[in-house]
């Protein structure tokens, strides 16, 4: 384990270099790991393990027929490697529950009858352990319960695995039932191909990974881009100029640099202007958002969000709701010229985009 300093703060954390695919393949290799699931995080998960050489199942819904064939399509087996969800409960070693939180708690019954003793209880997400009181989530004391989070889309995962990159992943025991669970939940984490694995616990996983997802990840960015595009329509601007100014030039250009070298390598590779004026500006934004993170988080520590996420996405029609508020967004002025600006982008480049996601998992859940 390397400490490594982070801003002047030390942390410990796990490099693929220090801890082997070889020795995950030895810690792992008398496990059969289910992954239940075939939705958002379930598919790179699983292939990413699967291409690592370790012993994996699939356990998904027939109800659920684009992922059920989905899965077919990715090469896995009906009756050899895919199952039902409570066959593959039955055969695993190591249950990764990858349905989606609301899906959690309507499985759990059934997973808790067909677990073993001695066997492995894993999540991506500390959601049903940590607000137990909700989703009733309770796992038995026999049990070693584990956490391994990418930080990112099962996209992600997957697209960076197969360009040999990797994902950051945080990791926790919840639970340690066997001695071994510590080892058995790294060697998890470097099977489905993260980057570096950094310690955390399932209350810090869940408070920071549902607050992010409304922040700045996704609900703050969508929400500042569509302000600052409307601000620029009203004021004579096409929508061309609008969705350059305010979506390309960011995804396209800035936040590469950004990733690159930090933030103040973007800006130094800014005009002196830009410079100054995002200098001046971003403590005003600061000061303004700064009252609705404080709020958001305190959301999320009181169970107020995630009751909203079982009671809406637990729904029938969840789904089809879903579908109606991302086609508004997907109809909306904004991404449609969002839409008309992608199809002129170069050939070559829309290729490359092409090639790069070429059977990678999608954001459809279960």
């Amino acid at each position: 384990m390397a400490v490594i300093n982070f801003g002047g703060v030390k942390e410990k954390v796990i490099k693929r270099s220090e801890f082997s695919l070889a020795r995950a393949r030895k810690v792992l290799k008398n496990e059969t790991i289910a992954v239940i699931g075939y939705g958002v995080q379930g598919p790179a998960q699983a292939l990413n393990m699967k291409d690592n050489g370790f012993n994996v199942i699939i356990g998904q819904s027939k109800k659920f027929k684009k992922d059920w064939n989905r899965a077919i399509k990715d090469g896995w087996k009906p009756g050899k490697t895919l199952f039902d969800i409570e066959e593959a409960v039955q055969r695993g070693t190591v249950i990764e529950m990858l349905v989606s939180d609301a899906g959690q708690k309507a499985i759990w019954p059934m997973v808790k009858k067909n677990l073993n003793p001695g066997d492995a209880l894993y999540f991506s997400h500390g959601f049903s352990i940590v607000y137990k009181d909700q989703t009733k989530v309770i796992p038995p004391d026999d049990i070693d319960v584990l956490l391994c989070a990418p930080k990112g889309s099962g996209t992600s995962l997957r697209r960076n695995f197969l360009s040999g990159a990797g994902i950051n992943s945080s990791f926790a025991v919840f639970q340690d039932a066997t001695g071994k669970a510590r080892e058995r939940c790294i060697a998890l984490g470097i099977a489905i191909g993260s980057g570096y694995l950094f310690e955390t616990t399932f209350e810090h996983e869940v408070y920071s990974d549902l607050s992010g997802e409304r922040g700045v990840l996704m609900g703050a960015l969508a929400g500042i881009m569509e302000a600052q595009y409307d601000v620029f329509r009203k004021n004579g601007h096409s929508p061309s100029e609008a969705f350059n100014e305010t979506v390309e030039e960011l995804t396209q250009s800035l936040i590469r640099l950004v990733d690159e070298n930090g933030m103040d390598w973007m800006y130094l590779n800014c005009s002196a202007t830009a410079q100054r004026g995002a200098l001046d500006w971003k403590p005003k934004f600061k000061k303004a958002v700064m009252p609705v993170f404080k709020e958001l988080y305190a959301r999320v520590k009181s169970g107020a969000e995630t009751r909203r996420v079982l009671t809406s996405c637990g729904k029938a029609n969840y789904q089809e709701q879903l579908q109606k508020e991302l086609s508004k967004m997907a109809n909306s002025e904004m991404w449609q010229a969002g839409k008309v600006t992608r199809s002129l982008r170069p050939k070559e480049a829309a290729k490359k985009t092409t090639k790069a996601t070429k059977g990678i998992a999608g954001r459809k859940s279960n």
